[in-house]
């Protein structure tokens, strides 16, 4: 993987707004790969008191995202399917892996999987991302 790209997004995902609300932190960067934390808090909790699909989805999103936008170039979502699992328990260490099943020139698919610290599964997802091909925007700033 691209050094530069790495390290931009690296950068980006410690600054972005809605990665420090939700207290994302990328851990792990390649080429169609990505891994993502999050802790899962009581203010992510729905009227149930158990973790509200956004949340839930925020994390897969953001594993999504790094992923599919590794390669330097602008990518997209066009169709997330998530599936919950169970909910996890509070204060649980969620992490979301972005794995790269097939790769286009205009199109990639992946599987996203969330686990908490005891490999319980939380949720799991199919997303489809669009492929640009301009550069991302933030590698020359």
């Amino acid at each position: 993987m691209d050094e530069v790209v790495k390290k931009a997004l690296y950068k980006r995902v410690a600054e972005e707004p809605c990665a420090r609300k939700f207290g994302l932190k990328l851990l792990d960067l390649d080429l169609g790969f990505s891994r993502v934390e999050m802790i899962f808090t009581s203010d992510m909790e729905n009227i149930f008191a158990k973790a509200h699909g956004g949340a839930l989805f925020t994390l897969i999103d953001e594993a999504f995202e790094t992923a599919c936008n590794s390669y330097g170039t602008v990518a997209v979502a066009l169709n997330v399917n998530i599936t919950y699992v169970i909910s996890p328990e509070p204060g649980a260490k969620l992490i979301a892996e972005a794995r790269e099943l097939h790769l286009t020139r205009k199109t990639a698919s992946y599987e996203i999987k969330v686990h908490d610290e005891e490999m319980r599964l939380i949720a799991f997802c199919q997303a489809l991302a669009y492929r640009k091909t301009e550069p991302l925007p933030f590698l020359t700033s």
